[in-house]
């Protein structure tokens, strides 16, 4: 009897396996598009490289949003910071947070740099599961996080005993961290639009924190279980 096809898949012309393939390898490795249609065309598949781009923009954000409830909890000492990603020509802000361990927190692709980005960011970090209330935030010297930091104590988003540190070099770690980041980053040769910006980057950073060992039972340098994980995780067979 033929096993139904997974929702999120049909309509595809290629294998889910092949899918699932390419959007991992893109996203874990400093791959272009056009290297990735090349080592298909290996195996003798001809994908195009608009269609691995097609790939990448679904199941990129799918992935990020799926690995979420499979996630270690993260410790409350925190380490925010922002690194510069191009986009369309022109430079956008990606705001990102790990804990003094160096797990992945949370991020945020801004097109600004100001109180209303810090903010948001901040809120989005504190509405994710598996965060505990951090007791101590370390930032640099961007004056819009002590800012929004005393205004969400004064909502009680936060704990009117957690402190705000302004130390720029305890904040290496977040630093070394983006490193991971902006390598792929760098590899897509910058991003035609915000949106696809958005997906794409949500991709990294799920593969990033997969690779950290942040996913409960898995551990930071089993590859093979980390594929077997991410074909599980999108409804292939194991």
């Amino acid at each position: 009897m033929r096993q139904e096809r997974p929702a999120l898949f049909r309509g595809r012309h290629f294998a889910d396996e092949i899918i699932v393939l390419c959007v991992r390898w893109y996203l874990r490795y400093s791959l272009s598009y056009r290297d990735l249609a090349e080592i298909m065309s290996e195996r003798n598949l001809f994908v195009d490289p608009s269609t691995i781009w097609r790939w990448v923009q679904r199941y990129a954000p799918e992935l990020n949003v799926r690995i979420r409830r499979e996630l270690k909890p993260t410790n409350g000492s925190w380490r925010t910071d922002e690194t510069y990603v191009r986009v369309a020509g022109r430079w956008t802000y990606l705001y990102r947070a790990v804990d003094s361990a160096g797990a992945t927190i949370d991020f945020l692709l801004s097109e600004t740099r100001d109180l209303t980005a810090a903010r948001n960011f901040f809120q989005k970090a504190l509405a994710s599961p598996g965060h505990p209330r951090p007791r101590v935030i370390t930032v640099d010297g961007n004056p819009s996080y002590p800012t929004v930091i005393d205004e969400l104590k004064q909502q009680r988003a936060l704990g009117r005993r957690c402190y705000c540190r302004v130390v720029p070099y305890l904040n290496n770690i977040v630093e070394q961290d983006h490193r991971a980041i902006k390598r792929r980053v760098n590899a897509c040769l910058g991003f035609r639009s915000f949106d696809g910006a958005q997906r794409t980057i949500q991709g990294y950073e799920a593969m990033n924190m997969i690779r950290k060992g942040q996913v409960r039972w898995l551990a930071k340098g089993n590859i093979t279980e980390q594929v077997r994980f991410i074909n599980v995780t999108f409804g292939l067979a194991a």
